[in-house]
């Protein structure tokens, strides 16, 4: 059975329609990716690819002692993503705005599995895809307007330790 470790709330200001979540102790860069994925990763670090209408996201990241429970709440986009934390401590960096560290409690430095959910501000619509390919408008479902915060959009990333062979602890 998984439970919640710890929890931060911010608010972030993406630039170059990116903001992501690294590992203070690896020098960070653009990783070369998948740039048809939303989510941008390389050992240290996990980028989120937003839409060029986000201003302002907010933000919630939550550190599990297991996999979480599935959320079945819509959202208007989820990926996971498997991420080697050398140090275990965290920063939330934007390209304009370099790091903001985030005292989020990890149980130890190591592999972790990563769960980002995001959905955006039905007010502040249309929102077209950053990812590489047709600029579509994205889904906004309802549900989440609470947790905006006046922000674009919301974004959840739950962070879990997984051991060395891929299955969760």
């Amino acid at each position: 059975m998984s439970r919640l470790l710890d929890a931060f709330e911010t608010l972030v200001s993406p630039s170059y329609r990116i903001f992501g979540l690294v590992d203070t102790s690896v020098d960070t860069y653009s990783p070369h990716a998948d740039r048809t994925k939303w989510l941008l990763s390389a050992p240290g670090m996990v980028y989120l690819q937003v839409p060029p209408q986000v201003i302002r996201a907010s933000v919630r990241l939550e550190s599990w002692s297991a996999a979480p429970p599935a959320d079945d709440a819509p959202w208007s986009g989820a990926e996971e993503v498997e991420v080697r934390l050398p140090g275990g401590d965290l920063a939330l960096e934007t390209i304009d705005g370099g790091q903001q560290e985030v005292p989020l409690i990890l149980p130890s430095s190591g592999l972790y599995r990563m769960r980002w959910h995001w959905t955006f501000n039905r007010e502040g619509g249309p929102f077209t895809s950053p990812l590489a390919g047709p600029r579509e408008p994205l889904p906004m479902p309802p549900g989440h307007e609470e947790k905006m915060n006046g922000a674009d959009q919301y974004c959840l990333v739950q962070i879990w330790r997984t051991a060395a062979g891929g299955g969760t602890e």
